[in-house]
């Protein structure tokens, strides 16, 4: 990529998108195009072919999509296919129409089959059934990923897919309805260390960042703690506070730090085309998608424990086992993206700790300690 090609990054704002945007400006790329969804809805053909038309970026990362963790997905199945879908559709399309040098779609592990063999090979999507919480998410990023290579194919264009594991880091969302494990985890033990202490500034704080489902610093405390304890912070009858995780704990999941994962796809879009993700001569072309991961993972349990540890708190964990499991192991195979050139450099123990100062930093937390 030139330094001065225009680069649009749909999904500027989110976990993902902030982190590609800090690493283009930090490697000298001025032209970054983007646009908030209340100024651009991707979901609206007309709207998105309207901005192309006039802004006619030559480099795309398209990092915009509806997501959550298992709740979500499993409650909002419809929204999640239906978004997911338009906003890639629409974007992978007028990219083709308006003559885009490259695009970059980025989609999940979800992707991959409930029982996968592990570590998880690109070749192994749509071999066994997807896992029912995140299927119809699952599906609308397998759809994106072939329809970026079936773009490639019949029209010649350069669309290339990359996979990252579970990520995490700044401007992740702490919603505890919405956010995927790692950050409602840690809001959830940062709360409940503040109820250790009796820190209710801290508390009013949180909420005044974040409301859980509209009750924040307004309502008095018998209010907050009903709603803390049905989002699994509760304070029992010893003074002991608890912190609920749905399932056993056993479940292994792999975390990369949002930051190492948008140098991998800044790294992937100035070096690897799609003639570069497939075998010379292959008679069919699958697969062609990267992983972006560590090649590591931890359990649940343990990763509870390393947060618990760096915020400090000296509560219990209550493993709720009539709630899902969901996937028992999901760590990608990171040989294909190792091979191009390209390794993590943050360890999961460090990022905790960065994000967790990070999320300290924005006002929430201080005076916990």
């Amino acid at each position: 990529m030139d330094k001065n090609a225009k680069i649009y990054v749909a999904g500027h704002r989110g976990l993902v998108g902030s982190a590609i945007v800090k690493n283009l400006k930090e490697k000298g790329y001025e032209r970054i195009v983007a646009r908030t969804h209340k100024e651009l809805d991707l979901t609206r053909t007309d709207a998105v072919a309207d901005f192309f038309a006039k802004e006619r970026p030559e480099y795309v990362f398209l990092a915009a999509a509806k997501v959550g963790g298992i709740v979500a997905n499993n409650v909002y199945r419809g929204s999640f296919i239906h978004d997911n879908l338009m906003i890639q559709n629409n974007v992978v399309h007028q990219s083709y129409r308006y003559g885009v040098k490259k695009l970059m779609f980025l989609g999940s592990t979800c992707i991959y089959p409930k029982n996968c063999p592990q570590p998880m090979k690109e070749s192994y999507l749509l071999t066994d059934v997807l896992e029912y919480t995140n299927e119809p998410y699952a599906i609308a990023k397998i759809a994106g990923i072939k329809l970026c290579e079936s773009y490639n194919l019949q029209y010649g264009t350069n669309f290339i897919s990359v996979m990252p594991t579970n990520l995490y880091g700044p401007n992740d969302n702490f919603d505890l309805e919405k956010s995927h494990v790692l950050p409602a985890l840690l809001r959830k033990v940062h709360l409940g260390k503040a109820l250790e202490n009796n820190d209710w500034d801290a508390i009013y704080r949180d909420l005044e960042a974040l409301p859980i489902e509209g009750v924040g610093p307004g309502h008095g405390k018998t209010e907050i703690l009903k709603k803390l304890k049905e989002f699994g912070v509760d304070v029992r009858d010893n003074g002991k506070v608890f912190v609920e995780i749905w399932g056993s704990g056993k479940p292994m999941r792999e975390f990369l730090w949002s930051r190492d994962m948008a140098d991998a796809c800044v790294f992937l879009m100035e070096r690897i085309n799609f003639k570069d993700t497939y075998g010379a001569g292959a008679a069919e072309v699958r697969n062609t998608h990267i992983n972006i991961g560590t090649g590591k993972d931890v359990s649940i349990a343990e990763l509870a424990t390393m947060i618990k540890e760096i915020v400090g708190f000296n509560g219990q964990f209550h493993f709720n086992t009539d709630k899902p499991d969901g996937t028992m192991k999901k760590l990608t195979d990171v040989s294909k993206l190792n091979s191009l050139g390209w390794k993590h450099t943050v360890e999961l123990n460090t990022g905790v700790e960065t994000m967790y100062q990070w999320y300290l930093s924005r006002g929430v937390g201080a005076g916990t300690g």
